[in-house]
């Protein structure tokens, strides 16, 4: 239970409606993962709420969709150049948040969250449209692209502020206005940009955040009429529920989901190399990010010695206190999430898997103020059936699978052996190989010698379960509008 004291400088979150902040009458508590302790209160909002944000939306439209993307285009920059004069203090917040590092947050979460706006405020100044001529018919026909109207948009908890602003800006550039809903857990930073939206000169109504749970506020909006559009980020299962909801509407939906990623290492491979990017691939974040690899095969001719080599470099990636400049990985996000990671290597060890490293095998030596936050060290697993749950399904921690193979086939057939076609990354000298086996991947992303490295310009998303639809610069466009072709007879 709370002290008084705790309770009077806890943090208490207000819904942001047509340009005012507005209070809840319930809320939630909010943890920082570093320490296992409450420390802010965000709205627990409903249908009151919801119906309300989608109501100043709705009516914030006309005005906005009728200016031009130049004026748009300006209160993005705005917008952007607000959040980077404030950047240290919305990194100090994402990692207080979200349990991520301090320097995670400041090189990563928020700089990309600056880049989201200006991209997307450079990016609707240069689409084209369509046109076609019929001269023995004497007509002229051409594509328009038009906002579709109020954008429902979700985003998760592992980037807060970075998956919201990269649904917010593409929408209200392409006309629309928004009822966003970040994640419950890390909601800290989207209401504190909602306190630059005047100043940017975000008109009232155009942007809306209501805070909440993903069942109460989250099926609320999804659901509600007059919300012809959802951009969600997150679960394969919350995404299903979506889709229901949205049916009896014919609701236009993005669906970015979850990712169970495979690293094809070849005997080609630069080893130096692929052991250190792959060790970033696996880890980075706590190994809370959608594209994070979890799954490496590599070929057994050098399996022994990339295991040898990889299973060193995890052991170097240190978790530890986010603030701390020599942590790699902070906390996971919530102590629900933290044993469900520790169930799946529990499940591993029962199976027969060895354990190299992390869980239950490195002592984590943690500072007293952290030591009952949510920490679970790099861990890198063997001898894992490719039918077993924790080869199958999204783990969403540091954790990592590692197997030998002995073809490119196999390799293919092994790195396709899951319901999940997110990303993936091919390592291998081999140019003929590499624009073979990429080609031959169940993946949106495929990455060769590299990983992470994103043209914003180029679609985002996955194949099978990992989701419907893609996201970046013309992708986001088109979702965001919707194309009409106009024939006009001379």
């Amino acid at each position: 239970m709370s002290t008084s004291s705790e309770q009077q400088t806890r943090l208490v979150l207000e819904n942001y409606i047509g340009g005012k902040f507005v209070a809840c009458r319930d809320h939630i508590d909010s943890y920082d993962p570093s320490t296992g302790q409450v420390y802010c209160s965000v709205p627990d909002s409903g249908k009151d709420e919801v119906n309300a944000a989608v109501a100043a939306a709705k009516e914030a439209f006309p005005d906005w969709s009728s200016r031009s993307p130049e004026q748009r285009a300006q209160v993005l920059n705005n917008l952007a150049d607000l959040i980077e004069a404030n950047l240290d203090e919305f990194a100090q917040a994402e990692s207080k948040d979200q349990g991520k590092t301090l320097a995670f947050a400041r090189t990563v979460d928020i700089p990309r969250s600056v880049h989201n706006f200006r991209f997307f405020a450079s990016s609707v100044l240069h689409h084209t449209n369509d046109s076609t001529q019929m001269d023995h018919m004497g007509c002229l026909n051409y594509t328009v692209r038009c906002p579709v109207g109020v954008a429902g948009l979700i985003s998760p908890w592992n980037l807060p502020l970075y998956l919201l602003t990269w649904k917010i800006a593409p929408a209200v550039a392409a006309g629309n206005t928004v009822v966003a809903k970040p994640s419950e857990m890390t909601s800290v930073t989207a209401w504190m940009m909602c306190k630059l939206m005047q100043e940017a000169g975000v008109p009232p109504g155009v942007i809306n955040i209501v805070f909440g749970t993903g069942p109460k506020a989250g099926d609320t909006l999804v659901g509600h009429p007059d919300v012809p559009l959802v951009s969600f980020t997150g679960s394969t299962a919350t995404a299903q529920r979506i889709t229901e909801r949205s049916a009896p509407y014919c609701k236009k939906l993005s669906l970015e989901l979850g990712g169970k990623n495979p690293a094809l290492v070849f005997a080609d491979a630069d080893l130096d190399q692929c052991v250190a990017t792959t060790v970033r691939s696996s880890f980075s974040n706590q190994g809370e990010i959608c594209l994070c690899t979890s799954r490496i095969y590599v070929e057994r001719s050098i399996y022994p010695e990339f295991l040898e080599k990889f299973v060193a470099a995890a052991r170097k990636w240190k978790t530890g206190a986010p603030s701390d400049p020599g942590s790699n990985n902070g906390a996971l996000i919530s102590k629900e999430h933290l044993e469900k990671v520790r169930s799946f290597v529990a499940l591993a060890r029962s199976e027969g898997a060895t354990v190299h490293c992390g869980e239950g095998v490195d002592r984590l030596e943690l500072p007293q103020r952290h030591a009952a936050g949510y920490f679970l060290p790099a861990t890198v697993l063997t001898g894992v059936a490719d039918a077993s749950k924790v080869m199958q399904e999204e783990i969403f921690g540091p954790i990592v699978c590692v197997s030998p193979f002995d073809t490119e086939e196999e390799a293919v057939a092994r790195g396709n052996g899951v319901r999940y076609g997110l990303g993936a990354v091919v390592w291998s000298r081999d140019v003929g190989r590499v624009h073979r086996v990429a080609r031959r991947i169940q993946a949106g992303l495929v990455w060769t010698n590299c990983w992470l490295i994103r043209d914003l310009n180029l679609p985002f998303g996955g194949m099978k379960s990992s989701g419907t639809g893609r996201e970046g610069g013309r992708d986001s466009y088109h979702f965001f509008t919707e194309v009409k072709t106009i024939c006009v007879k001379h």
